[in-house]
């Protein structure tokens, strides 16, 4: 079960939407969060921080600890909170859920057009749209060239476009 926790950075500029893989770490886990702007004043610490894209991820490590043996891990490294979706991204980067709701409801819109253009659109536009990011240096992003699937929640967003055996051409 993915539930999004929505935090704002230590400057207040910006959010991210964060989910913690299967609720097993709880939200306080979470010591800082970063932005791009307030990040330039943090002095990165590895053992405890992460990095993407300008963001940082500062864990707390003592909690951390304290629930290391509810991870399938021994040493549980910011890294694999990160990667293995313990405390991460709810998506890609930070803005990605709400940013992809928007874009695929926008794209929904052609479905009730041209459906066959829906659907090749929507093909091209995840496949565009993850090279995107991957080219920006989304942590994330990245993880297909490593073999590894990005973690992902459902859709509850109700856009309907989960499940393409709904299109009828």
């Amino acid at each position: 079960m993915c539930v999004e926790h929505k935090k704002v950075c230590m400057c207040g500029r910006n959010s991210a939407s964060l989910q913690f893989r299967d609720e097993i770490m709880p939200e306080e886990v979470l010591e800082g969060l970063y932005c791009p702007v307030c990040a330039a004043a943090v002095r990165y610490d590895g053992e405890s921080m992460i990095r993407d894209n300008g963001w940082i991820i500062k864990y707390d490590m003592d909690i951390v600890r304290f629930m290391q043996h509810k991870l399938p891990a021994v040493d549980a490294t910011p890294g694999y909170l990160f990667d293995e979706g313990y405390c991460t991204w709810d998506g890609i980067y930070p803005t990605d859920r709400a940013d992809s709701i928007r874009e695929r409801a926008e794209l929904a819109e052609l479905a009730r057009t041209d459906k066959r253009k829906y659907i090749e659109r929507f093909k091209t536009w995840g496949i565009n749209r993850m090279n995107r990011l991957a080219e920006e240096g989304w942590r994330k992003a990245n993880e297909r060239e490593q073999g590894k699937e990005p973690l992902q929640c459902e859709d509850d967003a109700g856009t309907g476009l989960r499940d393409m055996s709904e299109v009828r051409l």
